[in-house]
């Protein structure tokens, strides 16, 4: 299994920027790719952006996010990064970090990291 764990989450007004960081341990061999999803209060969770592990290839960004959001991986801390600027009330949710290999999709999940934007 793959552990992950979540952080940079916060409160911050609309406008402000924040960089969520997520840091992976256990398997990491097995990683094709990371992804940041998110889940607004009351709905379902949603990918926001996507990463390949080892290449650091952008895979996906949602609609929503063009522009505002920037996913990176850091090869040497086994960290992917959720560079969030720009942020809307919109925005706000619980940010989980997840992890898939190439034939099983976003096997492991962190535990998420809450991002609260006022207006």
């Amino acid at each position: 299994q793959v552990q992950l764990v979540e952080s940079g989450g916060g409160l911050v007004q609309a406008g402000d920027s924040l960089r969520l960081s997520c840091v992976a341990s256990g398997r990491t061999f097995a990683i094709y790719r990371m992804g940041w999803f998110r889940r607004p209060p009351g709905q379902e969770r949603e990918l926001v952006a996507a990463i390949t592990w080892n290449g650091g290839r952008t895979l996906y960004y949602a609609d929503s996010v063009k522009g505002r959001f920037t996913i990176s991986r850091d090869n040497a801390k086994n960290t992917v990064y959720l560079q969030m600027n720009s942020l809307k009330p919109e925005d706000t949710a619980v940010y989980y970090c997840a992890a898939g290999q190439p034939s099983i999709s976003w096997q492991d999940w962190g535990q998420g990291t809450q991002v609260t934007v006022s207006s």
